[in-house]
């Protein structure tokens, strides 16, 4: 499953924050846009680029709708996915580990208080920028292969981020034995640790705010390479990470169209829900994002990959009923839309079966049951006609 290519400063708020200035009238007519006054998102760590685009849209929402954007952010993608679960806001701009693996049900999200989660996409980002693998430059590393036995930053509670680094060493046949593992309890911290020389490298997006820190410390900004035509790298990646598609970036911290980078994208940030949420509002969300994006365009970095000539509306993930409901509208959903979207709707129904026949399974030790999970998680979606996709270190 090789998708096309998808993926896709300063802010210093810690904590909740309220996106906007009230005391600024609304700076157009708001149209037939009907959203409460104030809307929650929970988003990347503060430095992040999702972070800084939730920003950015937030003062939009803010200056057009007199809409209030509540950002919560959080250190990993469980932190992100719990106050969505329990309906503590109503969306999460977020990346592949609580969109694609919550959807799947891997890696954290396959212990027993997870399992397959039934999200829907409103809409995504895909910007200019890459994610991948940024190095301090002082280290001299420039492949993936010199990396090998390097200090390499893992990120408590975000399998994303592991999982996408574990993926991306498989591009040179190497796995998290070949580097040092130091464990950071955020990915905010993870990239602090390359500025304090605590590690050595960690990934992000091209265009986050941390990127573009390091890219100003002495330690100096590397982005790992993944050459499109090494084939056989390119396969080993997409194995476990079917998600990344070959992209050369030129947004992003020591970028530029004279000085591009030859890696690897996905969607990010992805603006989600759970299925249950109320289509109305899901609607309207969606038709904000849409409608206002000229007035966030430009102000942050990765923040344009909002554009509506920019979505996939073929991805990983199935889209929301009521986000469907304005792209069908506007006249941008098609056939092969609803097509691949009932298939993927069908995925998560095949999903939520095979956990609960593995609930229903008398399994006390947590290993052995992580371990029935995945085989018959396998079995079901092989029995389905569907790609389990590999997963070494669920």
């Amino acid at each position: 499953m090789m998708l096309d290519r998808q993926s896709r400063i300063r802010v210093l708020m810690a904590g909740a924050v309220i996106v906007g200035f009230s005391g600024m009238a609304a700076a157009q007519d708001a149209g037939d846009i009907d959203l409460p006054s104030t809307v929650a998102w929970t988003a990347y760590d503060t430095g992040s680029g999702g972070y800084n685009q939730a920003v950015a849209i937030g003062s939009a929402l803010k200056n057009v709708l007199d809409v209030d954007l509540r950002v919560l952010p959080g250190r990993n993608d469980i932190a992100r996915q719990i106050p969505l679960r329990e309906g503590r806001v109503q969306f999460s701009a977020t990346g592949i580990g609580a969109t694609y693996f919550s959807q799947e049900g891997v890696f954290e999200f396959g212990e027993r208080e997870w399992g397959p989660q039934e999200v829907r996409v409103l809409i995504a980002s895909n910007d200019d920028g890459n994610l991948g693998i940024g190095a301090a430059a002082d280290t001299g590393a420039r492949t993936v292969e010199d990396l090998r036995g390097k200090r390499v930053a893992w990120v408590v509670g975000a399998p994303a981020l592991n999982q996408n680094i574990t993926a991306m060493l498989g591009f040179a046949d190497m796995t998290w034995d070949d580097v040092e593992r130091v464990e950071f309890p955020g990915f905010g911290a993870s990239w602090e640790g390359i500025m304090n020389n605590q590690v050595d490298a960690a990934f992000a997006s091209t265009t986050s705010g941390m990127a573009y820190q390091l890219e100003a410390n002495p330690r100096g900004l590397v982005w790992i390479e993944f050459p499109h035509d090494d084939e056989e790298g390119w396969a080993r990646l997409n194995q476990s990470a079917p998600f990344f598609a070959p992209f050369m970036a030129t947004e992003g911290a020591g970028l530029s169209e004279d000085n591009p980078h030859e890696g690897a994208a996905y969607p990010y940030p992805v603006l989600l829900a759970y299925v249950d949420q109320d289509e109305d509002l899901v609607y309207n969300m969606t038709k904000a994002m849409v409608e206002l994006f000229p007035e966030y365009e430009g102000d942050a970095p990765g923040v344009n990959g909002w554009a509506l000539d920019r979505q996939n509306f073929e991805w990983a993930v199935p889209y929301h009923d009521g986000a469907i409901r304005y792209y069908e509208e506007i006249g941008e959903w098609s056939e092969a839309a609803q097509d691949h979207n009932d298939m993927l709707i069908e995925r998560q129904r095949v999903l939520k079966e095979a956990w609960e026949e593995a609930m229903a399974e008398d399994i006390a030790d947590d290993d052995e049951f992580m371990d029935r999970w995945m085989h018959l998680r396998a079995e079901r979606l092989e029995e389905a006609g569907m790609d389990p996709v590999y997963y070494p270190d669920s």
